[in-house]
């Protein structure tokens, strides 16, 4: 325990899945933690089950004044950031003749350009030495069937923390991405499929996973903890699978 003693954490998609379940993780290593999400009635029962230690900032991602808004919170509140998980994204299944241009947008906007403003508006509050974590996948390295727009924009992600990590090895900043496999959250429903649809997807990708089950999020956040903490003190521009094998093998 306190792998983040009196460490300040910004995590956006804060709210749900995997970006509560790092939060958590967080104030639990001893971090004072500012999450942000769209919906402020589930920031609020985010930050109850995390009970402590926690600051709730209502925003988008995609809308730089609302990252403004968040950045305005964390220097009032805290005056600096030490951690970073840029988490917040989405997908949406479009096979390729059915893509339009709101859908290539949207996902674009989120996964890719939300990530980079992300960053980039933090770091004038960046205490050098800090770490930057990337939320990616690892479909940026396969190819899955009707989500070729999302796994495009998750390897820009991928992308993003090669080039950051040179742009700020200077100030010993550290920024790496995490990449999930199927985890269980309900991204496959966000993603437009019903109920029944996502069960057949998920056991779809379990036949996939040499591991042969899908991760929980809290096995993200054990990843996303090491990311940030100084037991990857040596760790710079990687791309950490947390996929039980799924693409490695």
């Amino acid at each position: 325990m306190g792998k983040l003693k009196g460490k300040v954490a910004v995590v956006t998609g804060g709210n749900s899945g995997i970006g509560l379940a790092t939060a958590k993780r967080f104030v639990e290593e001893g971090a004072h933690v500012v999450i942000t999400g769209r919906r402020e009635k589930e920031l609020k029962e985010a930050a109850a089950s995390i009970g402590r230690n926690v600051t709730i900032v209502p925003g988008d991602v995609t809308r730089l004044e609302d990252l403004d808004r968040l950045y305005a919170v964390v220097k009032e509140k805290h005056g600096h950031i030490d951690v970073l998980f840029v988490n917040a994204g989405w997908g949406e299944v479009a096979p390729l003749e059915a893509v339009t241009e709101a859908h290539f947008d949207k996902t674009f906007d989120l996964n890719a350009k939300g990530q980079f403003f992300t960053v980039q508006k933090a770091l004038p509050l960046f205490k050098d030495g800090g770490s930057i974590i990337l939320n990616s996948s690892v479909a940026n390295v396969m190819g899955l069937p009707a989500f070729t727009v999302y796994a495009a924009a998750k390897a820009a992600v991928r992308s993003f923390a090669r080039g950051w990590t040179m742009e700020l090895k200077d100030r010993n900043i550290r920024v790496n991405a995490v990449s999930p496999g199927p985890i269980e959250t309900e991204a496959l429903e966000k993603a437009g499929l019903t109920p029944e649809q996502a069960e057949q997807a998920a056991a779809q990708f379990v036949t996939q996973v040499p591991l042969g089950r899908r991760g929980k999020p809290e096995e993200l956040a054990a990843a996303v903890l090491f990311l940030a903490s100084d037991e990857s003190s040596y760790v710079a521009g990687v791309d950490l699978a947390v996929d039980g094998g799924m693409a490695q093998v």
